[in-house]
């Protein structure tokens, strides 16, 4: 069964690249791209760091990042982490299993975050004392699944999930062409990214634990 990645540069390439290393071969079809959004800055003063879900904050947060260089970043992951010391910022911390992992590890007592995230973004438990205040710097525009893409789909496939966005857009896209789920398996990055899918596929899986590695393993186990 071939695999194949539905996500947005750069992640896709990212995502093809670690497949490759890892002896999984995984074509990759985009079905959407990151745009940004006009945001204004808050009031900055009592701010303590930036909270933050997605590299793509960084990408694609525009000028207006600079003006919170002074603030340390709770980041989702490595990948997040990285992204953010690329743009000059310091990171406090980097988290392994989601943003709301990341929150309860934090000790309880009065602190101001800023959230920037995307406009399809996970709501949180925050811990005793938080505060969270919430600016949304980009969007997913999702785009049709192509002639190829279809034909491909047609086949049988295993596709990679790595948003509940994406994952619904898929599943309408499947349904508008007429595809049948019956063919198509799932592989998720967590149980999360399965809900809006509903049912009726060839099989459906979440990774172990939310990080890239995880995922392709199980996209491995599916393939056998």
């Amino acid at each position: 069964m071939r695999v194949f990645a539905i996500r947005p540069e750069p992640g896709l390439s990212s995502t093809i690249a670690v497949g490759a290393a890892h002896g999984l071969p995984i074509t990759g079809f985009p079905l959407s791209r990151i745009a940004p959004c006009g945001w204004t800055l808050p009031e900055l003063g009592g701010i303590d760091a930036l909270l933050v879900g997605s590299a793509n904050a960084f990408r694609h947060g525009g000028d207006k990042l600079e003006a919170l260089h002074h603030l340390p970043v709770l980041a989702v992951g490595k990948t997040t982490a990285a992204a953010a010391e690329k743009a000059g910022f310091r990171v406090a911390a980097s988290g392994t299993g989601g943003l709301q992992a990341l929150l309860d590890t934090l000790e309880p007592g009065p602190r101001c975050l800023l959230r920037l995230a995307g406009e399809d973004h996970v709501p949180l438990q925050l811990p005793p004392g938080t505060e969270l205040i919430l600016r949304v710097v980009y969007r997913v525009q999702d785009t049709e699944i192509s002639p190829e893409f279809e034909n491909e789909l047609r086949k049988g496939a295993l596709i990679l999930l790595h948003s509940a966005g994406a994952a619904q857009h898929f599943a309408q896209e499947c349904d508008r062409l007429g595809l049948d789920r019956g063919s198509i398996a799932l592989a998720a990055l967590g149980p999360r990214i399965l809900e809006p899918v509903g049912e009726g596929w060839l099989d459906a899986r979440s990774a172990s634990t939310p990080a890239e590695p995880a995922l392709l393993a199980l996209a491995r186990d599916m393939c056998q």
